[in-house]
Parts: structure tokens; C-alpha cells; sequence
């Protein structure tokens, strides 16, 4: 039985909008002890399945810094009391406030309350849409007018943002009905005679936004069934098991967050400990913790860590600022015996990083991996340490169907054709297909269009990541420690548009030199882009951030001078033992305060030109 509160609620918002917006609000109680009723019903689907047959004693999800835990009875019987809550909520709306088939956008910070409320939403048959707290109220607003969801859901963390949101600039036609929810103190039992209903026909999933860093963020609708395959396809590939513990270290607007880091350990029946915002000092601690000689508060360890190649970076800049015993203590944690899996991904890595973490962990090797919001993950190395090749990103994962399509000759790249007649190596586009691919971006059928391409042979179209690549068999990699780790590997090369460079008749890959100029000593951040030149067409152009402790910027006065400064010259006779002269680059600016990077540690070179070389682009 609901109690009175969603009343109060809505006359009191209704009193403080109807003047604007119109917007209402629906607090509903969240905790496990509130008296309106309690469904024992879940849609039959695989994620559901999976959660019903772990032990429901088993951890789920703990909470690294206050030591909350939650285990797999907990979190079905909270699911449950959310969809009913979400059900109710929406039932208080307006005809906007649908759920089945329809996008939910929530605002909740990394932890059960965000597990549960996704998964809520799933359960519901409803679209998840979760925002990051991260983002202006603008931006929050332009997803929400641009998916028209009817409900926005926000712990008491962020109901003042939420609010924010009501009362920004937007569609004043669609203002979403917001539900503010307490905090889960106490996971409730899982109810006994829980039941399986058929899910039909499903019309939800996921939603996440794009970063949009060539037009306005467009939604990519992730149905279910594409949920669950890149779930699978990561259990299958990357062997999660109850037996894991992965430190969640990411936001959870992106796929690698969610997919990667809940629902395939949530499939597979691991415990998920958040840990976030990101501190590099209290990461160690963590890792650390199982084995300091005398810890009187004993930890699980963790033995599945997956990250990006700025967080990887930070680990290793702070690792030496450690008490000894801890220093000792973290490196026995990210050893191979302790660390069964270390994964690298949304950035390429450079080999300086993989290599010291290798050194530092006593031959740990990170894992790299290929995906996007549009697909999930596609392309891995493998388990084996043979094959995780420096600078691939491995083989296509089970039930992904990948090609590349040379797009100069408007041809596929068949096996056994990755070179020309003149020797060299064809580049691509990555083409992929099959469960894990996206459906449409939300209300835009001219950029689903633009973006699939059909195949004569019948059996489905190609999505155009807009990123390429070349293919090449690697010596003693692929040998059949899993089945789908065979044949040649792939090896990003960049963005179409910004990463291939094309001068003097030459294509140039933007990551291959990047990769180098990480490899040298007076080199901490590189970003390597295109710029116009009326005599090769482009250009090779450098933004690069300089280590203070080899080097000093070029413009330093004399006197100021404790060492040798270094300059375009001197990066130039670094790289011409390494690439060919066409690659090595022609322009080079140093910007002091590091490179301008999204939350998944991404550069906008577009913008980063246009920010260093303004100049040269006029």
C-alpha cells in the first residue's frame, strides 16, 4: 500500500512548477522497509536467469570505502521492490511517464543504488538512461529533451541537480516526471517463490549518448537481447566467475562501466567493489590490503581489474610515493597469481605504460581490447599472455562478425589480402555484425541509415564504425589457447577521419606515431593530428606534453635553463631510426598543463587543432 508522501510530493512540486514547467514530482520510499508491495515476478530473460542461480548468499556488490555489502538475494528481492516502485511512480504521471519501451534516465553515484536501479528498469521493460552527475545542467538537459524520456529517477545525492534540470532551458513540452529515492541502508531477503514471466517481445535496453565529438550526442538504443550477447560474449571470452572480485574504478555512462563492469560479472555471478571517484593512492591501499603482513580487517582480494591508460598511468606515477610495505604488499596484488586479469580499453595504450606495469608487476601483461558505445566490445586479445600482442587489440569475440572494408577501392579486404601488390599493408574499416550491435540511434533514422551498410549475401548489414585498421598474422600468437584467438590480429590504426593522415600520397596512422613518441624518455602525453598543407595536401603536426624531469620547454631563457632544452629538432632525430621520414612529424607545440581528455581518457583532436593550431588553420 503506498503511503501519503507521493501526495504531498506532487502538490508541493506541482505548486513549486506549474508557474514554468509544469514538471511533478513523485517521491516514493526506497528503503527495503516500506509497505507497498512486493512483486516475486521477473521477465524471463538471460540476465535474470543468471541472477537466480547464483548463491544467493554470494557477494554482489560491495562498497569498497564504507564496507556495505549486498549479496545476490539482496539484490533480486531490491530489484523487485524497485520496479514495483518505478510502476507505481509512473502510474502517479502523466501519459509521458511510460516505462515499457520507453527511456528512464536516472542520476545515482557508483554503487548498489545504481545497480539496482538499472536493472529495475530492465526488469520493467524500459529503456535505461543513465546520466552522468559530471555534466552541466545544459548538457543533462539536451539528452533529456533529445530521448523525451518521462522519468527521471535521482537519489538524494543529486536531487538538487535533478532539479536543476527541471528548471533549465528545454523542450518545454516534455518535462520528465521526477522521482527522488532514498538510499538502500539494507538489502532486503529474496523473496522465496520468485517467478519467471514471459518477457514477449522486448522493447527495452539501454540507452547511452555519444560524446559527440563531430555533431550533437545521439543516443544508441541497446535492446536487450544486444545486452545480454556482449555480456555472454565477455563471460565466454574473458572466463568471469563467481570466484572474481573486480574493483570498479569508471563512470557508468559509458559501456565499459556498465557492460564490462556490471552485467558480465553480474552474469557470471562475480562481486563488483566500487571504488569511486578514482585516487591512485586509495586504489593501492585496496589492492594492497590482503597482503600486509599484521592487517587485523581481512579483504578479498582482487583479482579482475579493468581500467583505462590514464588510470593505469597514475598507478604507476604514485606507486613509488608508497610506504614500502605497502609498495611491496600492491606489487604482490597486481602479480599474475594474485591479478588474474589487468585490462586495458577507450584509449590506445602505449607501450611505456604496458611495459612498466608488466616490470612493476612481475610479468603481469595488460590485456587490450576494441569496442564502442554502438557495439559493446568486438575485438580482444586473449587470455594468454603470447596473445596479448603490443599494439593489437587480438581477434573479434565470440558471436561478433568483423571485416574490413577499403573504402578508396570500395572492396572488402578479404583474408589473405592485407597487402598490395606493391607490399604494403591495406588499411581498413572496421565493419562488424552479428547479436552484440546496437539497434538505432534514438529518433534519428537518417544517422541509422548513414551508418549500416547492406551485404549481398543475405544474412545482415555491416555497421561502419568509422575506425581502421590493418590486419596481420602475429609469430607465436593465436596458437588455439581459445578457440576464437586464431588467424591474423588486428591493429587499430585510428579514426578515419582524424587518425589517417594522408600526405604526399602517403596514408600515415596517427596512433603509430603517438606510439612512438611515447617510447621516448622526454615524452608524457603525445597527441599526433593532421593539418593542411598546400604542398603535400596534410601535414603531420605533434601536441605533446614534455617530462619535466629530462627536459625543459623550448622558449626558457637561458638563464632559467637547469637543463638542456628540447624541441622539434631533437624529437625528429629521436624518431628517424623508427618511422619512415614522411611519418615523423613536422610541426610541435608543448602545452604544459596535459592533454585535454574526456572521462575515458579520450582526446578531441578537432578541437585540440583548432585550440593549439589556430594559427595554421585560419
Amino acid at each position: 500500500m503506498l503511503t501519503t508522501r507521493p501526495l504531498l510530493s506532487l502538490t508541493r512540486a506541482s505548486r513549486l512548477y506549474s508557474s514554468r514547467r509544469h514538471a511533478i514530482s513523485c517521491s516514493l520510499p526506497r528503503s527495503s522497509t516500506s509497505q507497498f508491495r512486493l512483486s516475486s515476478t521477473l521477465p524471463d530473460l538471460p540476465l535474470f536467469r543468471s541472477l537466480h542461480r547464483h548463491d544467493p548468499a554470494s557477494t554482489a556488490v560491495v562498497h569498497s570505502v564504507s564496507g556495505r555489502s549486498f549479496t545476490y538475494g539482496n539484490l533480486i528481492a531490491d530489484v523487485l521492490r524497485s520496479q514495483d516502485r518505478l510502476l507505481e511512480c509512473a502510474a502517479l504521471g502523466s501519459r509521458n511517464a511510460a516505462v515499457k519501451g520507453a527511456p528512464v534516465a536516472f542520476l545515482a553515484e557508483n554503487g548498489y543504488d545504481y545497480v539496482v536501479t538499472l536493472l529495475s528498469i530492465l526488469a520493467c521493460d524500459g529503456i535505461a538512461l543513465p546520466l552522468s552527475p559530471s555534466f552541466p545542467a545544459g548538457e543533462l538537459r539536451y539528452i533529456l529533451d533529445n530521448s523525451r524520456t518521462g522519468l527521471l529517477l535521482a537519489t538524494q545525492r543529486y536531487s538538487k541537480k535533478a532539479h536543476e534540470l527541471l528548471e533549465a532551458q528545454g523542450d518545454l513540452d516534455n518535462t520528465p516526471l521526477l522521482n527522488i529515492f532514498e538510499k538502500i541502508q539494507k538489502g532486503a531477503d529474496q523473496p522465496p517463490q520468485l517467478q519467471f514471466g514471459n518477457a514477449g517481445d522486448p522493447r527495452g535496453g539501454m540507452m547511452l549518448y555519444t560524446s559527440g565529438t563531430t555533431n550533437r550526442p545521439k543516443g544508441v538504443l541497446i535492446p536487450q537481447s544486444a545486452l545480454s550477447a556482449q555480456a555472454q560474449s565477455l563471460v565466454d571470452a574473458w572466463s568471469y566467475s563467481p570466484s572474481d572480485r573486480l574493483l570498479h574504478l569508471l563512470p557508468l555512462h559509458h559501456i565499459h562501466g556498465t557492460v564490462n563492469a556490471i552485467l558480465a560479472p553480474l552474469l557470471a555471478g562475480s562481486s563488483i567493489e566500487f571504488m569511486f571517484p578514482f585516487n591512485p593512492t586509495t586504489v593501492w591501499n585496496r589492492l594492497a590490503a590482503p597482503f600486509l603482513p599484521g592487517n587485523n580487517k581481512p579483504q578479498e582480494k582482487i583479482t579482475f581489474l579493468t581500467a583505462v591508460p590514464t588510470i593505469y598511468n597514475r598507478l604507476l606515477s604514485t606507486h613509488a610515493s608508497l610506504p614500502p610495505q605497502t609498495q611491496e604488499a600492491a606489487k604482490s596484488a597486481i602479480s599474475p597469481q594474485r591479478l588474474r586479469l589487468n585490462i586495458s580499453g577507450s584509449a590506445a595504450l602505449p607501450t611505456p605504460t604496458k611495459a612498466a606495469w608488466s616490470q612493476l608487476s612481475n610479468g603481469n601483461v595488460l590485456l587490450e581490447r576494441y569496442g564502442m558505445t554502438e557495439v559493446g566490445m568486438a575485438l580482444s586479445c586473449g587470455l594468454d599472455f603470447a596473445d596479448r600482442v603490443d599494439g593489437s587489440v587480438g581477434w573479434p569475440l565470440p558471436s561478433v562478425e568483423c571485416r574490413l572494408f577499403d573504402t578508396d577501392k570500395n572492396e572488402v579486404i578479404q583474408p589473405g589480402q592485407e597487402v598490395d601488390k606493391d607490399g604494403h599493408e591495406r588499411v581498413g574499416e572496421i565493419q562488424l555484425r552479428g547479436p552484440t550491435v546496437f539497434k538505432e540511434y534514438w529518433r534519428n533514422e537518417k544517422a541509422t541509415r548513414e551508418e549500416f551498410t547492406e551485404d549481398e549475401d543475405g544474412k545482415g548489414r555491416w555497421f561502419k564504425t568509422g575506425d581502421v585498421a590493418v590486419r596481420r598474422n602475429v609469430e607465436g600468437a593465436g596458437l588455439g589457447s581459445q578457440e576464437w584467438c586464431s588467424g591474423p590480429m588486428y591493429f587499430i590504426q585510428g579514426r578515419k577521419s582524424v587518425d589517417i593522415i594522408k600526405t604526399g600520397g602517403e596514408k600515415v596512422s596517427a596512433l603509430e606515431v603517438e606510439r612512438e613518441l611515447l617510447s621516448l624518455p622526454q615524452i608524457s602525453e603525445a597527441a599526433v593530428l593532421a593539418l593542411p598543407s598546400p604542398q603535400w595536401g596534410q601535414k603531420v603536426a605533434a601536441v605533446l606534453v614534455l617530462n619535466p624531469d629530462t627536459t625543459t620547454k623550448p622558449t626558457e631563457a637561458p638563464a632559467a635553463r637547469k637543463k638542456k632544452s628540447w624541441g622539434i629538432m631533437d624529437m625528429r632525430r629521436a624518431l628517424k631510426d623508427r618511422l619512415a621520414p614522411y611519418k615523423i612529424p613536422t610541426e610541435m607545440r608543448v602545452v604544459e598543463k596535459g592533454l585535454p581528455r574526456n572521462a575515458m581518457g579520450k582526446v578531441n583532436k578537432k578541437s585540440l587543432a583548432k585550440l593549439v593550431y589556430a594559427d595554421m588553420l585560419e
